[in-house]
């Protein structure tokens, strides 16, 4: 989603921009650093108007003359129609049927190079790629293509792009009013290694011959030569300082996210090789002042060693506050009574003359939906992709696994179950918001309470996953030897797909699973409500069951007022204790 821009005045003053839209965190993991061999791409589709549901779209054929209508992800807006291709494949969220995955953030960059320049908007590059492409390389090329076709009308993007064997980082933007099509760059993720963003372009300076592991279009150098960004020798040409110069928003906005990722996933040591091809291993906080905005020329590395890296691993990055850094909200007076790692929109604010942060990490708010995508390239594409999806903020909602084979879609999950402006009760992104914003009042108390549910449901998820893969495996080799090999299409466009009892055997999983996890959302509001109203504690037996008063099944036994932390206490003392002090009275 978009990132917020900053005025010229108050880039000159390196503070955020008073004007926050919306901003996304991706985190790449490669087979080599994951702890089964999985490719892995986390994705935090974050922004104040953003619906959570899951977009399904099953593999079609189409008649030659068929037009495909483009609608620009953000607005709804009509931008245009393209010719549609003659065969699509399923799309389930931002996977497909290949276990191909597209994510994205966007940098935003050069003012002067967005513009209406044509009718592909960077959503509808996700989605069209994900229905015609099979591997990441033909996906960067069917971006490509598309934006080059029929031009591209929004600002600096910087997308993942996986598949089962191979991860990529591809950044790109447009050049501006009156020329059509994007620059772009695209680097392989070294395996064994992560990679992240996060609205902020990271691509430096790049290999110019090693088209194995990297690409790039032939004009990215010249162009912004013609446009006077760049005038140095080709080898030192870099695209995030040339076409998204770094501020203080890009980096305490955004590459701070970035550092925290790492900063967990390595256990708070950099491992990468420098420009001369040396292993160097550097520990996370020699970078903290460029993650923290004051020092751009101590750039972090593009990509990190990793080892052992779990779904589960991923997963909890994207819950992260900053716990135990300097930039940790939890620890100021800006966190309230109850320690709430959050702060509310703008992203700065102002006093006696000079502008302060509101932190942005990596767990927020404003998420419409997350997900991690696993591919799994010892598995047939029919049982090894998983889309691993949730709704809202990351750090109160469950993450339940979507086999991207699926025939149908859970329906607290389902495209026009609700809306932003329409609540539903079936709708999980309802039902998650709901109890993220009973959070959000005594977050210290009661999140622990949440976090528990999603762990164990998590891990109770990953645990199962083997058999559920094991028993599909034993139905797609009676169907290898019996079924049909190719598809088949019918009268209404569709296309009956090999595979069927497979394919419905993981569509009742992915149901169940969901609807389940659903249904025990529902409660656990409910348990919410009963045990923290008014801000008290209601006591538990070790059971679960409520402590009564001994005489009455209805009436509780135990309550507790755990009142506010010892930060707040002495802010409110500083305040107002003057007259809050509690003074007896003279004899």
């Amino acid at each position: 989603m978009r990132k917020f821009f900053l005025s010229a005045a108050i880039v000159a003053a390196t503070a955020l921009s008073a004007v926050e839209t919306d901003a996304c965190t991706n985190v790449l993991v490669t087979p080599g650093a994951s702890a089964d061999g999985s490719s892995l791409v986390s994705y935090a589709a974050d922004s104040h108007a953003l619906y959570g549901e899951l977009y399904y779209r099953p593999a079609a054929v189409y008649p030659n003359g068929t037009m495909l209508d483009i609608y620009e992800w953000d607005t709804g807006k009509f931008l245009g129609s393209i010719p549609q291709v003659a065969v699509t494949y399923q799309t389930v969220g931002n996977m497909n049927e290949h276990q191909l995955i597209i994510t994205e953030t966007t940098y935003g960059g050069r003012p002067e190079l967005s513009g209406a320049n044509g009718i592909m908007d960077y959503g509808s590059l996700i989605y069209i790629a994900l229905q015609r492409a099979k591997t990441a390389r033909e996906a960067i090329d069917v971006i490509v293509e598309l934006a080059n076709t029929y031009g591209y009308c929004s600002s600096g993007e910087s997308f993942s792009i996986a598949d089962p064997n191979e991860v990529w980082i591809m950044e790109l933007i447009g050049k501006g009013e009156g020329e059509k099509g994007i620059v772009w760059v695209a680097r392989r993720v070294p395996d064994g290694y992560i990679c992240a963003h996060a609205n902020q372009a990271r691509i430096d300076r790049f290999p110019l011959d090693d088209p194995e592991n990297c690409i790039y279009s032939e004009d990215v150098i010249s162009f912004a030569r013609e446009k006077g960004f760049f005038k140095g020798e080709d080898s030192e040409f870099s695209f995030c300082r040339t076409y998204a110069p770094y501020n203080f928003s890009g980096l305490r906005g955004c590459e701070a996210r970035v550092w925290s990722a790492f900063n967990i996933l390595t256990g708070g040591k950099f491992v990468f090789e420098d420009g001369n091809g040396n292993l160097v291993e550097k520990d996370a906080y020699d970078y903290i002042d460029f993650a923290m905005g004051y020092n751009p020329d101590n750039q972090m590395p593009l990509f990190v060693k990793a080892e052992g890296v779990t779904v589960k691993n991923v997963a909890d990055v994207m819950r992260d506050h900053f716990e135990g850094t300097p930039m940790d909200m939890t620890t100021d007076i800006g966190a309230g009574g109850n320690a709430l790692p959050y702060r509310w929109r703008p992203m700065d604010f102002e006093y006696e003359g000079k502008t302060y942060v509101n932190e942005r990490a990596i767990a927020t708010q404003q998420t419409g939906f997350w997900l991690v995508g696993q591919s799994r390239g010892w598995l047939p594409d029919v049982i090894g992709g998983i889309l691993w999806f949730g709704t809202d903020d990351a750090a109160t909602s469950y993450l339940t696994p979507v086999y991207t084979s699926i025939l149908d879609v859970p329906e607290s999950f389902r495209e026009g179950n609700g809306s932003i402006l329409e609540y539903s009760p079936t709708s999980a992104f309802w039902m998650t918001n709901r109890v993220a914003n009973a959070c959000y009042k005594m977050y210290n108390i009661m999140a622990a309470d949440v976090r528990s549910r999603i762990d164990e449901f998590e891990n109770a998820t990953l645990a199962e996953i083997p058999s559920i893969d094991e028993k599909a495996m034993e139905l797609y080799e009676i169907y290898e030897k019996n079924g049909p090999k190719k598809y088949a299409r019918n009268s209404d466009n569709k296309v009956s797909v090999p595979f069927e009892e497979v394919r419905k055997y993981l569509t009742e999983y992915t149901i169940t699973t969901a609807q389940d996890i659903f249904s025990d959302w529902c409660e656990l509001e409910v348990y919410l409500l009963l045990k923290y109203m008014d801000g008290n504690v209601k006591g538990q037996n070790p059971d679960g069951s409520w402590i009564t008063n001994g005489h009455s099944d209805r009436i509780p036994g135990s309550i507790t007022n755990p009142g506010y932390t010892e930060k707040w206490k002495q802010a409110v003392v500083e305040d107002h204790g003057d007259v809050l002090e509690v003074k007896e009275p003279l004899p």
